[in-house]
């Protein structure tokens, strides 16, 4: 049974290299630079420009969200701000929910710190919150995050044909999912 209240509390849940924490007021520059990193915009297919004001308000809001779950993705050690993540679209009836992450910049790529966030946030929806089964959408041209999502035990289930249109190139999406049975399978 899925236990919604774990989504109220808006959890701190650490690793090894990193922690993540409620997504607040505090966060607010920090996400608002990543909005500004044409790398990171191109990979998420972010085309609306946020404003500072649009950003300050989305950080301000999160922890009255009791419906989703917004985390902000803070290395150890250290402290500096890596990325944000959420858990979201959670359908009860189907113990399902959908899952997004974006580190803040390509610096914070290749260093495991989005798998070990991805691997956090998954056993805190599997083993705390009771869901079955977390889906996401990733553009095909990302295989760097691709890679990292089969690691933590995500397959494809379907393709969404040219779904982005960028700098006037079409790309494809991919629709994968983990099941927490496949989450827990012993390492082979």
């Amino acid at each position: 049974m899925i236990d919604l209240n774990a989504l109220r509390g808006k959890p701190t849940l650490s690793g090894d290299r990193v922690r993540l924490v409620p997504l607040v007021e505090e966060h607010t520059d920090a996400c608002y630079a990543s909005t500004l990193d044409e790398e990171v915009r191109r990979l998420t297919g972010t085309h609306h420009r946020f404003s500072y004001e649009e950003i300050r308000e989305w950080c301000v809001t999160r922890a009255e969200q009791d419906d989703r779950l917004d985390l902000a993705i803070i290395e150890q050690p250290g402290g500096r701000f890596v990325g944000e993540l959420s858990l979201h679209e959670f359908d009860p009836a189907n113990e399902s929910a959908a899952y997004r992450i974006a580190l803040s910049a390509i610096e914070f790529t290749g260093q495991g710190l989005g798998k070990e966030a991805t691997r956090l946030i998954l056993e805190y929806a599997f083993d705390r919150i009771g869901l079955h089964r977390v889906w996401l959408h990733v553009y095909a041209f990302n295989m760097r995050a691709i890679a990292v999502y089969r690691a933590c035990g995500f397959t494809v289930e379907g393709r969404m044909r040219e779904s982005l249109l960028w700098e006037g190139r079409r790309h494809d999406s991919l629709v994968m999912a983990v099941l927490e049975h496949d989450f827990h399978k012993p390492a082979e």
